[in-house]
């Protein structure tokens, strides 16, 4: 996928092996604090202004301070102004990318009302059929305006 490997770009060949041997799996949750920390430091430029935050769980580990990032307002949700774009280009590659290249879990929970978005590592990813971010209807400023025959956005849902 084109943006997990403009994820796994930006850091160096060796760094992410790396990593999930020496914390992600050893130390899973200073793992997920250290990558809550760099990610609120490091992807303003993208994002928008970030916080790290307690995460939202559903589950174990129950100590989550410092495991959540808050997006306050998501500049590529708000540019774009799109829910699938935000589904297909930033959410499901970049689970994937902290879970299958860091070895960390995380959940993004994007707020279309209000275009932040919530990271809470150490949790995994809801399946698409039970995401509430995969069955919004097509923003107003959606630039292709495309709708499913139920009014969703395309590309968002799971039918």
């Amino acid at each position: 996928d084109g943006s997990q490997r403009i994820l796994r770009s930006l850091f160096p060949q060796w760094l992410l092996p790396a990593f999930r041997a020496m914390f992600a799996r050893p130390l899973p949750k200073l793992s997920g604090r250290m990558i809550a920390f760099v990610t609120a430091q490091t992807c303003e430029w993208l994002m928008g202004q970030c916080t790290v935050t307690s995460a939202n769980v559903t589950g174990p580990p129950t100590d989550v301070d410092g495991l959540g990032v808050r997006v306050e307002r998501c500049r590529y949700l708000e540019e774009t102004g799109c829910a699938s774009v935000c589904i297909n280009c930033c959410k499901e590659p970049t689970q994937r990318f902290f879970k299958e290249d860091m070895g960390v879990d995380v959940r993004m929970t994007p707020n279309y009302d209000d275009f932040s978005c919530q990271f809470d590592f150490l949790q995994a990813p809801l399946d698409p059929s039970e995401d509430p971010a995969f069955n919004v209807a097509c923003f107003a400023q959606c630039p292709s305006q495309k709708r499913s025959s139920k009014g969703n956005c395309e590309g968002t849902t799971t039918d």
